[in-house]
């Protein structure tokens, strides 16, 4: 990270620092996600896809989008589930990653070789498309108010040490918090829900986001950092550790309206994957393994699923076009 300015914005500093994280360490070493825990996710979400894409009218070709694809076990799981029991759909899609990652675009193209990779979401091709984000709006830059007197100020990153800044933003002249509140934005996030607002509109298809976070809005300091697996300074050797912060599922929501798409959700992810199937799902698998990989399987889904563990904190958000039903999963 040497040649970054003394004093930058929190989301520069955030943004440039996950950058240079991701392009020179393996982020599973420092953990681990759905999809690496356990098969079933991806498959859930495969079908998931293939479903969506029927009540879509079964478009021909249809892109099949996922953001943030880490090794590619997501879309792996997704392909092989989709290619099993809705081999019309299989035979539709398109595969297309959006990575950066030229370590990871090595590791996905092992496992879907037949995808195509874009650098931005802007970049994939128009035409019907349903998107998968799992842990994808996590990882973007996030700026910081805090709540000085009756006014605000905005966090900067100056060498090792944070900084403030008198802040002009006029969203926040409609917050009522105590003193030393810090209150997130996330840009990028509110622009990725407002353009997959407006592609499926003008196109057609669904997007669905797996993440953490809070339903509603809400002050509160979620920045964290991990280094070696391990919780660390977000400031200490920037580059060198993973930097994220919970999403703001409500704000997600108001963009992707603004953007004239219809919202569903968020629903806790342990709701929403138990809609789908994942104890079946597991329950059948587990059957065809030994003993103590059946039970692994089992306590992964629990694992996703449990209220104290990924079920609560996690959440998933669908983006749809406004003709399609509502999606598997979020049914009232």
């Amino acid at each position: 990270m040497a040649g970054l300015p003394k004093i930058e914005r929190l989301d520069a500093f955030m943004a440039r620092a996950n950058a240079a994280y991701y392009a020179t360490h393996d982020p599973y070493a420092d953990f681990t996600t759905s999809p690496e825990i356990t098969q079933v996710f991806g498959e859930l979400l495969g079908l998931w896809a293939a479903v969506t894409w029927q009540a879509m009218g079964q478009p021909d070709p249809v892109l099949l989008v996922e953001c943030g694809p880490g090794r590619g076990t997501l879309m792996a799981d997704a392909l092989r589930a989709a290619g099993g029991v809705a081999a019309p759909f299989r035979a539709a899609l398109q595969v297309h990653l959006v990575e950066t990652s030229p370590r990871l675009r090595a590791q996905q193209s092992a496992r879907v070789p037949e995808a195509k990779w874009h650098d931005a979401l802007q970049d994939v091709p128009p035409g019907p498309m349903l998107l998968l984000a799992n842990e994808f709006l996590d990882a973007l830059p996030i700026r910081q108010f805090i709540r000085r007197g009756a006014g605000w100020m905005e966090r900067f990153v100056d060498g090792g040490d944070f900084a403030e800044q008198p802040a002009a933003l006029p969203e926040l002249d409609t917050i009522h918090a105590d003193e030393g509140a810090v209150m997130e934005l996330c840009e990028p996030a509110r622009a990725v829900a407002e353009h997959v607002a407006r592609r499926v509109v003008r196109d057609g298809g669904a997007a669905l986001f797996l993440d953490y976070g809070p339903a509603e809005s809400a002050p509160g300091d979620s920045l964290q950092a991990l280094q070696a697996g391990r919780p660390s300074s977000p400031l200490v050797e920037p580059g060198n550790a993973d930097l994220t912060a919970h999403v703001d599922f409500a704000a997600l929501a108001r963009a992707a309206r603004a953007g004239g798409a219809a919202v569903h959700g968020p629903v806790p992810q342990g709701l929403f994957l138990t809609r789908l199937g994942l104890f079946q799902r597991t329950g059948r698998l587990a059957q065809t393994q030994p003993p103590l990989r059946a039970a692994a399987l089992v306590q992964a889904a629990q694992r996703l699923a449990e209220p104290d563990r990924m079920g609560r904190l996690f959440k998933a958000l669908a983006i749809c076009h406004p003709a399609l039903p509502c999606p598997a999963g979020f049914e009232p």
